[in-house]
């Protein structure tokens, strides 16, 4: 899988790439993340690339000439499956969207910033608008990283285990059951003994039953 990632500060997407499970993965050679300054497709003497709304208003606006000129130079060099908007009026993400997501193979996501971006971008570049809650971000950088989390986790060889993302919380629209590890008593506090009972199909059951009890009471929206 490809990702280019389209914004005005590449500087606060490093880190997220360059640690953990995500650098593993770029490292292996299982995706490969782009990122692309807009500023660079600015004709301007300033790099400006934002500038004051029509019709008057608070708040700066990205203009449509250098994200065209970014994502149609893109697009000269290979096919993409989805170019994706941050933004929070967006289809909020969820994980039925990541597992969709994650069988792609060209993604471009576009950082949204200041006031947002001219509409005409939305109405004719954009194929898909995700957002990660309903809240307000400085910009859409951070919601690219979490949404390049849940997409590259999911890409096979990526994990050690590969089961492990297919009984995480929402596969199936279930939370995931609670977990355990040693000690098997610290303080009085026990692991179930179905736990260390080795026995495997009444493990599953009981993990499926817990999963169920956990998904009625904290989220019961799941399950209607």
């Amino acid at each position: 899988m490809r990702i280019d990632i389209i914004t005005v500060l590449p500087e606060l997407l490093k880190s997220p790439f360059e640690a953990s499970i995500l650098k593993r993965a770029i490292e292996k050679g299982l995706v490969e993340v782009h990122m692309h300054n807009l500023r660079d497709y600015s004709d301007n003497n300033y790099n400006q690339v934002d500038d004051y709304q029509f019709g008057g208003g608070a708040g700066m606006v990205l203009m449509i000439e250098p994200i065209d000129k970014c994502i149609s130079g893109l697009k000269k060099e290979r096919e993409y499956d989805e170019v994706i908007y941050m933004t929070p009026d967006g289809e909020t993400l969820n994980q039925k969207m990541a597992n969709g997501l994650s069988l792609q193979k060209n993604l471009i996501i576009l950082c949204g910033h200041y006031k947002g971006i001219d509409q005409r971008v939305r109405d004719s570049l954009i194929t898909k608008e995700i957002s990660i809650g309903d809240y307000v971000l400085s910009g859409g950088e951070l919601g690219a990283a979490v949404l390049c989390d849940t997409i590259i986790r999911l890409i096979p060889g990526v994990l050690n285990n590969e089961t492990s993302a297919l009984t995480d919380t929402f596969q199936d629209n279930l939370l995931a059951p609670p977990v355990y590890t040693r000690p098997s008593e610290y303080k009085g506090l026990k692991v179930p003994d179905i736990l260390l009972s080795g026995n495997f199909p009444k493990i599953e059951k009981w993990r499926e039953e817990k999963a169920m009890e956990r998904t009625e009471k904290l989220r019961p929206d799941l399950l209607e």
